[in-house]
């Protein structure tokens, strides 16, 4: 007797069932032939609702979307990418990911893996015998499950993968044969509560003694604070425990608002790269603690020069294999630094606030004399004024940003960059982050470069599509100007001419109707803005618009000048 359609079930049937029972919200695909099974799914067996597809022009954006919705909510999104060629479009945002320590599910497929199933010629050059390989150093996971009853499980356990800290991607590659094959059996789906990820470690008492007994005994105790939570109460606690021992703050622009920008004891402005006056604050301080700092060793060593660091070190991370210079380390503290954190407030509750120690004078990094164009800082302040009143969070800021002028009072106000440092990255994140803070009534506001927004421009479709409030201003140098900066190192350091920086470096003749293309996406678009005197009327329109509902970009004609913090490291 043959089967009713209302009865019949396919591998993909199953997967599409986990997707759900874990919760995911939405599935981002650039469409490709090799998940159609899963994707029928998606659409017809659970009726395009938790997961939604959320379409991307891009693989790469699909995985950046992702990546920009988890840095605000901490929790995943489901991601497809097509067979190994979408898994190679998307590694760059893989990449990116990981370095970032965000967590996201990302499927892909291949095959028919059995040969006597493949179409010609696609099916043969679309499939792989280890396509987790491409990825394999940028995710935390992965796997290649050949039946329903595996793949079922494999998600399962990719999904408490990474959701455990610290948090990364993984990917689970899934047979095209067996999303296809009709079930003749069904398939036991786990309890997905219990096999969830385990609560983050915590320090020991041991360590939260030692740490407290460093700290009352320093006379210039220093928190370098890194990647943390976007929790308020993680928040509100790293303040406490700040004050009540009396310890300068010190942030990084790489990562999240994780301190009050405005708070006296917030010892220096924020940069890419330390600050002139960052690394005083370095080399002043007597005991470092460090809650998760990205690159603690070049930290040390660009605060002191390359010389040893005199200084009692505290790091708790458990990112003790990241790639990065070795630090010197006298108090390790494996766990996350929110539970450190939360652990000292504890034993520090109703205790007296204590002075915080002066920090040492030095002067900002200068940078070269502003040349042609609406200054980075008067946009900054042009900006600032605009979002006067309403909350907003900063998606990301171009590398020209002056950490001076980021403004931070919650854990939602800035979200940090991207981890890899590649370019394209910056539209993707962003439409990421205004669908985590649709309805939420705070605004999302990427300030980009112009090098980034061209290279992912296409991801902007998504936010028209999906009707998402979004606010994108391109500090548009019409260069891409770190290289130019670089350039004129070289030329220098060889005693060549650095008037010819700019070759293999402008965009320009023509230059991009960054606007036009805007608009050809489906989103409003303004500019470019090339005078001071109208930049406040045109930003506060495109906040106006915005606040409403639209997906914006603003187009603003800034000039080229050295970056602050010596961001661009020689």
């Amino acid at each position: 007797m043959e089967t009713s359609a209302a009865t019949r079930a396919f591998g993909s049937d199953v997967v599409a069932e986990v997707l759900r029972r874990l919760e995911l919200p939405y599935l981002a695909l650039n469409p490709g032939a090799s998940y159609r099974g899963l994707h029928d799914s998606v659409v017809n067996h659970l009726g395009n609702e938790r997961p939604e597809l959320l379409l991307c022009l891009h693989e790469e954006h699909a995985v950046a979307v992702a990546h920009g919705y988890a840095k605000v909510t901490e929790r995943p999104l489901a991601v497809a990418l097509h067979a190994n060629v979408g898994l190679m479009h998307a590694t760059m945002a893989i990449f990116n990911a990981f370095c970032d320590r965000v967590p996201m599910l990302v499927l892909g497929a291949t095959g028919p893996l059995d040969a006597a199933k493949r179409r010609p010629w696609i099916d043969w050059i679309h499939t792989a015998a280890d396509q987790g390989a491409l990825v394999r150093g940028s995710v935390k996971w992965d796997d290649q499950p050949t039946s329903a009853q595996a793949a079922v499980e494999s998600v399962v356990h990719a999904y408490a993968m990474t959701m455990t800290y610290p948090p990364a991607p993984v990917y689970v590659c899934l047979d095209a044969g067996m999303q296809e094959a009709e079930l003749d059996a069904p398939v036991a789906i786990p309890d997905v509560v219990r096999h969830r990820a385990p609560d983050p470690p915590a320090p020991s008492a041991g360590d939260v003694d030692r740490l407290l007994r460093l700290v009352d005994g320093a006379q210039r105790p220093l928190l370098l604070v890194g990647r943390g939570g976007r929790s308020q109460r993680a928040w509100d606690a790293r303040v406490r425990v700040a004050e009540r021992v009396g310890a300068r703050v010190l942030t990084d622009l790489k990562v999240g608002a994780a301190f009050p920008s405005d708070h006296p004891l917030a010892g220096a402005a924020p940069g890419t790269f330390l600050t002139a006056a960052g690394r005083a604050l370095v080399r002043a301080a007597d005991v470092v603690v460090a809650l998760d700092w990205v690159d603690l060793g070049g930290t040390l060593r660009h605060a002191h020069a390359g010389r040893p660091a005199e200084v009692t070190v505290v790091s708790c991370t458990l990112d003790v294999d990241d790639g990065f210079e070795l630090a010197p380390v006298d108090v390790p503290v494996a766990a996350h630094p929110d539970l450190l954190v939360a652990a000292l407030d504890g034993r520090l509750e109703g205790r007296a606030a204590r002075p915080g120690w002066p920090a040492p004078e030095a002067a900002d990094d200068a940078g070269e004399p502003q040349a042609g164009g609406i200054p980075v800082r008067t946009l900054a302040d042009a900006l600032a004024r605009a979002l006067h009143g309403r909350e907003s969070c900063l998606v990301r800021l171009p590398l020209g940003w002056d950490g001076r002028d980021l403004h931070v009072a919650g854990p939602l106000d800035y979200l940090g960059q991207d981890g890899g440092a590649g370019l394209g990255s910056g539209p993707g994140m962003a439409v990421g982050a205004a669908l985590a803070l649709r309805g939420s009534g705070r605004l999302p506001v990427a300030v980009l470069g112009d090098g980034d927004l061209l290279m992912g421009a296409s991801a902007l479709w998504t936010a028209a599509r999906y009707r998402l409030p979004l606010l994108v201003v391109v500090a548009n140098n019409r260069s891409f100007f770190n290289d130019e900066v670089h350039q004129q190192r070289v030329a220098l350091a060889r005693g060549r001419p650095v008037e010819n920086r700019w070759i293999g470096q402008h965009i320009r003749d023509p230059d991009p109707d960054l606007a036009g293309l805007a608009r050809a996406l489906g989103l409003e678009g303004q500019g470019p803005v090339e005078d001071d005197a109208e930049l406040a009327a045109e930003l506060e329109r495109a906040v106006a618009a915005a606040t409403g509902g639209a997906s914006v970009l603003v187009d603003v004609r800034v000039g080229t000048s050295g970056y602050p913090g010596g961001v661009t490291a020689s």
